[in-house]
């Protein structure tokens, strides 16, 4: 069930506690999409939904079990440390995430990759001041449901107490609060947040403080690196005395914008890593379950997130990969049964049932069907011609493609039987 944000009175940080996961999808999968999920440990559930149920209950059962819950920023620094891994691994240390992307990481397209794999997801980054003063956006732009957990739901900011208004709205219904430290486009140029409060620290340190000293769910940050590499330990280190639970690192500068002629800088991320006591994901490189493999490896992350790869290929954490990831030697692929068409009905479908803008799903489609679209663009340019999309036009698209023979297989290597291990190594 969908549930959304209801129009009530900003709970209190002193009286409302975060919600305590449980084992869940199990009951969703089938026997084939549970052997899936082989890739790594499953992932935990979180209660029944806030708003579908009884409130009352509901709040009983989080403060039964977060009786002893108060803001980390009150806790010395051991005990923060101590109580950032406690929480990590009660979500059961999830290692294979989907990155924030603004449009592309909602509701139905989080739920098809924690299909295929997906132990936790990050909500797209939502704009604070909007997201506190506007009911419509908050309506459209954040929307989950009990199966969507472990949930990350990320702010850009660069006012503390807007951001923790915008903080308090979601705190119930996620495992973390989330600060955008690394867009580098222009609008957050324009915009001071993101990437571009690199050059303000004090801003940024309280952003974090104030957070942590209002919230009973944990604060995480998603940061680039700076150019030198004792600037970005500083920065990390900052961010760790300030409060901050979790730090995703993504392996590029501010300026490093371009995906396919910068490669992630993994021993950036290493560093990072060796230097904090909290856990540390790492962004970047990460095309196919080898690149897994090797990130966690190199870098001695906790996880790591994907973002561009997932979009053309939601099902690359069950370990699938397009054809354009396929080593040369046949003996190390085959056909998985299963191609971007396949997966982007199961996304259609999933949108029926969780209703999105439709300028989401006009850019999954885009992004799941682009190879087919280079062989047929007359069909591209059919969609592009639609003002208004209807889920009947957008499955029509999908059998005319399949009626000229364009299928794209999606392929899974013989290898892979390898497991993710709770520690991050694979085996």
């Amino acid at each position: 069930m969908r549930f959304k944000i209801p129009n009530l009175p900003l709970f209190s940080p002193k009286t409302l506690n975060p919600l305590t996961p449980k084992p869940h999808m199990a009951s969703l999968l089938t026997a084939p999409e549970a052997q899936a999920r082989t890739l790594h440990s499953d992932p935990p559930q979180d209660l029944d939904d806030v708003l579908c149920s009884d409130q009352h209950q509901q709040q009983e059962e989080q403060q039964q079990t977060f009786a002893d819950t108060a803001p980390s920023l009150c806790l010395s620094g051991e005990s923060r440390i101590e109580r950032a891994w406690a929480h990590w691994s009660k979500l059961g240390r999830p290692k294979l995430i989907v990155a924030p992307m603004v449009d592309n990481s909602e509701l139905p397209f989080r739920m098809l990759c924690r299909k295929y794999g997906a132990d936790a997801a990050y909500t797209p980054m939502l704009h604070s001041r909007i997201f506190t003063e506007s009911e419509k956006y908050r309506d459209q732009e954040f929307t989950t449901c009990k199966e969507d957990r472990p949930l990350f739901v990320q702010f850009c900011a660069n006012d503390p107490e807007v951001l923790l208004e915008a903080a308090k709205r979601v705190e119930p219904y996620c495992d973390y609060v989330d600060i955008n430290l690394g867009c580098p486009q222009r609008i957050a140029r324009r915009g001071n947040y993101g990437a571009f409060l690199m050059d303000n620290l004090p801003l940024i340190k309280s952003l974090v403080e104030n957070l942590v000293q209002n919230l009973h769910v944990p604060v995480s940050c998603k940061v680039r690196i700076f150019p030198d590499l004792q600037d970005t330990i500083k920065y990390a280190r900052m961010l760790e005395d300030a409060g901050c639970s979790l730090l995703a690192v993504h392996g590029r500068t501010r300026d490093e914008k371009d995906q396919k002629k910068v490669r992630a800088n993994w021993d950036a991320i290493k560093a990072v890593k060796n230097s904090l006591r909290i856990p540390v994901l790492a962004n970047g490189n990460i095309r196919h379950m080898d690149d897994v493999h090797d990130c966690l490896e190199a870098t001695g992350a906790d996880g790591v997130l994907s973002a561009e790869s997932l979009l053309e290929n939601p099902a690359l954490f069950s370990g699938f990969r397009t054809a354009e990831w396929v080593p040369g030697n046949e003996e190390s692929k085959k056909d998985g049964k299963l191609d971007q068409a396949d997966l982007l009905v199961e996304y259609l479908k999933l949108c029926e049932q969780y209703p999105v803008p439709w300028r989401m799903i006009r850019a999954h489609v885009h992004k799941m069907l682009g190879q087919w679209f280079r062989i047929h663009p007359h069909i591209r340019e059919d969609l592009n011609a639609q003002s208004i999309l209807t889920f009947e036009f957008l499955y029509s698209i999908v059998d005319r493609l399949r009626e000229l023979g364009a299928g794209i297989p999606l392929h899974l290597k013989e290898t892979n039987a390898a497991t993710i291990c709770a520690n991050g190594s694979a085996t």
